[in-house]
């Protein structure tokens, strides 16, 4: 029998194998893997043969499932493309990115991405600490972002999406186009969400808010911005900015800022104090809900309404 004879008869079993292999493939990605300065990205990324990268770990990773730092380690810049959740508590998980962004999530429409115990660190050039340009919800839990040219969090989906910030400190994003937390959905896209128990500190603004956006803010603190400590510009009455418990000192222009025919920010229970301004409206509407602090700043302000805390 001829060689090319032989290599036909072999080709339906090859393709059989092929089959049965493509699953096998796919099954290969873990629900839990690991990460360790001390690893190989050739590695499984396993506990005991860990990864040395997100970028090595993540393709080794199934979608939902979780990266684990195993030790103090500086980890490298990631982009997220699916529901995934990346835990570095206990340690220094250290996403060190000079002259790019942190870490990127460009996921599909309903997954989640949960970043916890990240130590995200731009270097004075690194671009964002963390952009997300789609997904379903993203979660910060207690991690440290700076040293970023552009924005701590830059949050600019084009679909329905939330965010979530919690036990997080943002600090020296202070370049003129930095900041702590932007958000501002694009065209066809909106955004809801919470920040709460976060510092900013020394960035360009603390929080901008712009667009289809309802967020609250609440137990937390913008001290020492250049521009403007809390800031919505061109929301909706429906929407908006609600202030908890917050604290906003010492910022270069306004505690807090409402800006736009129809933009709306409620603030209850919170201290403006130390600011160029304090409450500041241009064209938009400020509602204090009782029991706000608004003294010491160059000028006060005042806010548009205040109706009585229930």
């Amino acid at each position: 029998m001829s060689n090319f004879a032989s290599f036909r008869r072999l080709l339906p079993f090859c393709a059989l194998l092929v089959l049965f292999a493509l699953p096998q493939l796919a099954a290969a990605q873990a629900t839990r893997t690991w990460v360790s300065g001390v690893g190989d990205d050739v590695n499984p990324c396993s506990r005991t043969a860990p990864c040395k990268t997100l970028a090595g770990a993540i393709s080794k990773t199934a979608a939902k499932g979780e990266i684990n730092i195993l030790d103090s380690a500086g980890i490298g810049a990631v982009t997220i493309t699916k529901a995934i959740t990346i835990r570095g508590d206990g340690v220094t998980a250290g996403v060190l990115s000079s002259g790019t962004n942190g870490i990127v999530v460009n996921a599909a429409a309903a997954d989640v991405v949960v970043l916890q115990g990240l130590d995200i660190q731009g270097a004075g050039t690194g671009l964002n600490g963390i952009r997300f340009l789609a997904g379903g919800s993203l979660h910060v839990d207690n991690c440290y972002i700076g040293g970023f040219t552009q924005k701590g969090i830059d949050f600019e989906p084009t679909t329905a999406a939330q965010l979530f910030v919690i036990n997080t400190l943002i600090s020296n994003n202070a370049a003129a186009a930095g900041g702590a937390i932007f958000v501002k959905p694009g065209v066809g896209g909106s955004a809801i969400g919470s920040i709460d128990n976060v510092n900013m500190e020394r960035n360009h603004f603390g929080v901008h808010i712009e667009g289809a956006v309802t967020m609250a803010v609440r137990d937390s603190v913008a001290t020492a911005n250049t521009t403007h400590g809390f800031n919505a510009l061109n929301t909706s009455a429906a929407r908006g900015l609600m202030l908890e418990r917050v604290s906003s000192f010492a910022n270069g222009l306004a505690g807090v800022r409402s800006d736009g025919a129809g933009t709306v920010v409620r603030i209850t229970d919170s201290t403006i104090f130390g600011n160029t301004n304090g409450m500041q409206v241009n064209l938009g509407t400020i509602v204090s809900i009782g029991n706000n602090r608004n003294v010491g700043n160059t000028s006060d302000g005042a806010p548009t309404s205040s109706v009585a805390q229930q």
